[in-house]
């Protein structure tokens, strides 16, 4: 299994300026810190430079605003920089989407020869020479034969499924294993793919800066562990801890029809699911080595996909709890972690109900007594009732239940149960954040923090929950719509009973 050790990036012999176009996606947002890491001057070409604001190394990049549609800042953007990583996939569909691929690579390429720059690096999909491929594998091809016809030496990957949280291959397997034990497939699942670790792809884009001017063609890249799509859901399941998984695999190749199942069954976006499915219809597999004589493997090196998931799940079970849903800006992001860009399906499924309310006449200091004291016999600020019968039903069940209480009756210490929740985080007078002990598929939390707002105090109140299979799912579905009435009315009571603490306090005052 991985260790958790912090990714070491060796200082580049020869560092360069380096262009990133699609920084703001799942593998351009891993690969800019470590270009930085190893000493490259960074710069990055987004349409909307405000996707940037809560990554950790905005601060060290030049960012520049480019429409790829239009090639407009494309070429200032080059100017300068040795390298152009071209790292822009579309998910789109219609009759021109080949057409604009392919134009869009054909504008990077000018800008490239026009700006001087020694290379182009891109990385699109494994396939077999000689098939019929789908519309997405078919241009990812031709862009890569685009960018090395160039006048500018380029270097096209072409990679399989990529594991990591928030790759959408592989986001698509854990949905699925997550959430079925029975999965009907049509037969491409009966298809070989040699997966590669989200590790070891930023591994060569990273190398590829640094490799000779004279290299110009396509390389394939994978971990030589080959399997079957249907073997990678049910190893994933057996290495994730699930209980075995079966894929019924059907006479059918019908793509159309198992990508709109996929979309319906996963928190994926048909947008995505069914060009994706389209793709899995021929084997992805390398076909030869020869990027080891270019580029030497990792040192200690590729990891298999047992090794892959593992650290992928690894690194998600480190972070906080909020790591799936809140920017985490401390430390250079690993590659294996969730990062702030990741769509809202990486990583397991997470429902939220949030509320967030400005309170102008209370403050962090006034407010905060009443959250810490919640639960217990203060109780939780809403439907009391439907808290019994809920702590009721946990009790028969074999959980805490409400009886449980607390162990003070106005402060909390991280560890101190309060009712079936337990505190897990607790900043005073900011944060306080309870983990679920109820029985319940899936894990639970609900967070309270206040901020001081100048004049006032924003209250924010969140309840979490990351579902267990289908029942997680069913069990939302069924709560939800009572969290419509108990959570605005909890956050309006805790703000009603601060108000009558501080003004009891006042009039004790005035006696």
């Amino acid at each position: 299994m991985p260790q958790s050790q912090p990714e070491t990036i060796e200082p580049s012999p020869h560092p360069r300026t380096v262009l990133v176009l699609g920084a703001t996606g799942y593998i351009g947002g891993r690969l800019v810190p470590r270009l930085l890491q190893a000493g490259h001057r960074v710069r990055v070409a987004v349409r909307s430079p405000h996707k940037l604001e809560q990554v950790p190394w905005a601060d060290d990049v030049d960012i520049h605003r480019v429409d790829l549609d239009d090639g407009d800042g494309l070429v200032e953007a080059a100017t300068g920089a040795d390298v152009i990583h071209h790292l822009v996939h579309s998910m789109g569909s219609g009759r021109n989407f080949e057409e604009k691929e392919a134009a869009t690579a054909r504008r990077v390429a000018e800008a490239a020869e026009a700006a001087g720059v020694r290379r182009i690096v891109y990385l699109g999909g494994l396939h077999p020479d000689k098939a019929n491929l789908s519309m997405h594998m078919r241009s990812r091809a031709q862009v890569g034969r685009i960018l090395i016809d160039s006048p500018v030496p380029a270097v096209a990957f072409q990679a399989g499924i990529i594991i990591g949280s928030g790759s959408a291959s592989f986001e698509m397997v854990r949905h699925l294993a997550l959430t079925l034990r029975l999965m009907p497939a049509p037969r491409w699942v009966t298809n070989h793919v040699e997966p590669l670790a989200v590790r070891d792809v930023l591994y060569y884009l990273l190398q590829a800066v640094d490799i000779d001017s004279d290299v110009n063609r396509a390389f394939d890249i994978g971990s030589h562990d080959v399997l079957r799509y249907a073997e990678i859901m049910k190893r994933f399941a057996a290495i994730a801890g699930l209980k075995p998984r079966h894929v019924l695999t059907l006479p059918l190749p019908a793509p159309t029809l198992s990508g709109i199942w996929v979309g319906l069954v996963t928190p994926l976006p048909f947008t995505l699911t069914l060009p994706l499915v389209q793709s899995l219809q021929e084997d992805a597999v390398t076909k030869d080595r020869d990027v080891d004589a270019v580029i030497s493997p990792p040192p200690d090196g590729l990891l298999d996909f047992e090794q892959s998931v593992r650290l992928a799940l690894l690194r998600e079970a480190e972070g906080a709890v909020d790591t799936n849903w809140d920017a985490d800006a401390g430390e250079l992001a690993q590659a294996a972690k969730p990062l702030p860009s990741d769509p809202e399906w990486a990583g397991e499924r997470v429902f939220t109900d949030d509320r967030t309310l400005h309170f102008p006449e209370l403050t962090p200091e006034r407010i905060w007594p009443v959250i810490e004291s919640i639960g217990g016999r203060n109780g939780w600020y809403s439907w009391p009732l439907a808290w019994k019968v809920r702590g009721v039903w946990d009790k028969i069940v074999g959980g805490a239940g409400l009886n449980r209480g607390r162990r003070l009756p106005d402060r909390l210490r991280v560890g101190d149960p309060v009712d079936w929740w337990r505190v897990e985080e607790l900043e005073p007078e900011h944060r306080l954040l309870l983990r679920a002990e109820m029985r319940v598929s899936g894990s639970a939390w609900l967070e309270f923090t206040t901020t001081d707002a100048g004049r006032g105090c924003e209250f924010r109140q969140r309840a979490i929950f990351i579902p267990k299979g289908v029942r997680g799912r069913v069990y939302w579905a069924f709560v939800s719509p009572f969290h419509r009435f108990i959570f605005p009315a909890m956050a309006k009571n805790i703000a009603r009973a601060a108000k009558k603490s501080h003004l009891d306090r006042r009039r004790e005052l005035d006696r």
